[in-house]
């Protein structure tokens, strides 16, 4: 076993797990959402329906991106390199962040409505759709403005707020959208789709209320000089969201001209899945990593410790349910959606290994954010999308739906070895020994996994990839047993984690 951690060490891994548990936690009651309404969904509306609510997200996504401007990414930062301690400077901000986000969510809605039938047409070459997409004018305006409400909280680091958020908004966009969709049918969509924005709006709202600002504390032109200053970051994190939703919309368009819409569906199936497991880590790097990392960002000792041990907490957590997921891919299908999308199984385990390889460049990459290195940022999202987008294109047309997953797991091979590039010049970045080992144990693994069910009987397959999918797990507790304190984990196991620590 590694040897035991110093103080300092300790309490930064506390905080990540304590972060990545509140924030996972919240993950995982979504999930219980994700499971009824991903299943009711698929027996409502089928594979095909599936695609049309792909794209009608595709849509909203790329166009809330656009019209926020980034200015919810930037507000974190300067929320965070503000510090706790600089509660002015932190008002000017939220004062700014709240009155851009309002003006750009109606810009933004405005805009989208005018060109909503061009939108439809262009998206599924018709104008079909063209009343469902007017509707997700609404979605964009209440996205634009959600997500400066929820800039505030998270860079505040308010992790609890978040996590009730994310649950209530899963909630309420579950128990409003589910009926819209089994009494509408596909005409629904759009309103769900809505439904979740205005779910999302509402709680943001909320849980924002208790930072006060008064309106009268900054003149008009000092608002001005505040959006300015978070227009200039956020423009580059709006060009990254751009280039983010953008290929994905473009990744679904290839696919449903290729191969239909039915094929969409089973993409979209197959990505939903795929990052289930590991979003709740991805989310909870975003949410308390970031800010964490921006305020020691030109440190590079400090900032290259808590990168390795963020990637570390983040290995230990999803490398075991990434390759259960991996293995039982044909049951987890069925389970969420139903057995007319079996043939996302293996858009679904190309997307696992993409994850995988994920999980380990994203603490690197956060460096470049809290640097705000913004022309390395910028070009590495142009290079990835180029990438992604043309991988896509490519194997889509050799091997169906399958290609587009063979694509992202292409994409993060490439990006792994870029960002760790970058960091190495950055910070003079490495991998912990321990997280070399981790690395050399989960990816070969999940490699050895993917294998098997290329070349062996399923039921031989499944059997060696449930072992696998065993010891990885075992492993990753032996070692966060050594890690942690014993009283992070709960009270039921811990006699276990005691034995494991004595042996």
């Amino acid at each position: 076993m590694s040897a035991p951690k110093n103080t300092n060490d300790s309490q930064s891994y506390r905080q990540i797990l304590k972060s990545t548990t509140l924030v996972g936690g919240s993950s995982m009651i979504n999930v219980g959402f994700s499971i009824v309404r991903n299943k009711a969904m698929a027996l409502l509306l089928g594979p095909e329906g599936i695609g049309i609510m792909a794209l009608y997200s595709s849509i909203v996504d790329i166009s809330q991106t656009v019209a926020g401007l980034g200015i919810s990414a930037s507000g974190v930062r300067q929320i965070a390199a503000a510090g706790g301690g600089n509660e002015h400077e932190i008002l000017r901000v939220v004062t700014a962040l709240r009155w851009a986000s309002l003006f750009l969510g109606i810009a933004g809605g405005l805009l989208f409505l005018a060109f909503s039938v061009q939108i439809a047409g262009f998206t599924f070459g018709n104008d079909e759709h063209a009343s469902g997409v007017m509707i997700l004018s609404l979605a964009v305006f209440l996205q634009v403005v959600a997500g400066g409400r929820a800039a505030v909280i998270q860079g505040t680091r308010d992790i609890s707020s978040l996590a009730r958020m994310s649950v209530l908004a899963g909630f309420f966009s579950l128990v409003i959208g589910l009926p819209l969709i089994y009494f509408f049918g596909a005409r629904g969509i759009a309103p769900a789709l809505v439904a979740a924005a205005f779910s999302s709006f509402a709680t943001s709202w909320w849980f924002s209320r208790q930072i006060k600002v008064s309106l009268g504390s900054m003149s008009a032109a000092k608002v001005v000089q505040e959006i300015g200053a978070l227009f200039k970051l956020g423009v580059v994190f709006m060009m990254s969201g751009f280039l983010t939703m953008g290929s994905a919309y473009a990744i679904r368009l290839i696919i449903s001209s290729e191969s239909g819409i039915h094929a969409a569906g089973l993409y979209q199936a197959a990505w939903a899945l795929g990052g289930l497991y590991a979003s709740f880590i991805l989310q909870a790097m975003g949410t308390d990593f970031y800010p964490r990392l921006t305020a020691v960002a030109f440190d590079s000792v400090e900032c290259n410790r808590l990168v390795n041990e963020q990637a570390e907490i983040s290995m230990l957590l999803a490398g075991p349910g990434l390759i259960g997921t991996l293995t039982l891919a044909p049951l987890v299908i069925t389970l969420f959606y139903s057995a007319d999308f079996r043939a996302a199984v293996d858009v679904l385990r190309w997307i696992c290994l993409g994850m995988m390889l994920r999980i380990v460049a994203w603490p690197i990459g956060f460096i470049v954010l809290a640097r705000g290195a913004k022309a390395i940022f910028f070009w590495t999202e142009i290079a990835a999308t180029a990438i992604h987008v043309g991988l896509a294109w490519l194997l889509v047309q050799m091997f169906g739906v399958a290609g587009a997953g063979f694509a992202f797991f292409g994409l993060y091979v490439w990006h792994s070895i870029l960002v760790y590039w970058i960091a190495r010049r950055l910070t003079d970045f490495r991998w912990s020994a321990q997280n070399l080992r981790l690395i050399l144990v989960y990816l070969p693994v999940s490699a050895l996994v993917f294998g098997a069910f290329e070349i062996l009987p399923l039921w031989q397959a499944t059997i060696f990839g449930l072992a696998m999918a065993t010891l990885a797990g075992l492993y990753s507790l032996r070692v966060l047993a050594g890690l942690l304190p014993q009283d992070m984990f709960p009270a039921a196991i811990r006699p276990l984690i005691q034995s494991i620590r004595s042996a």
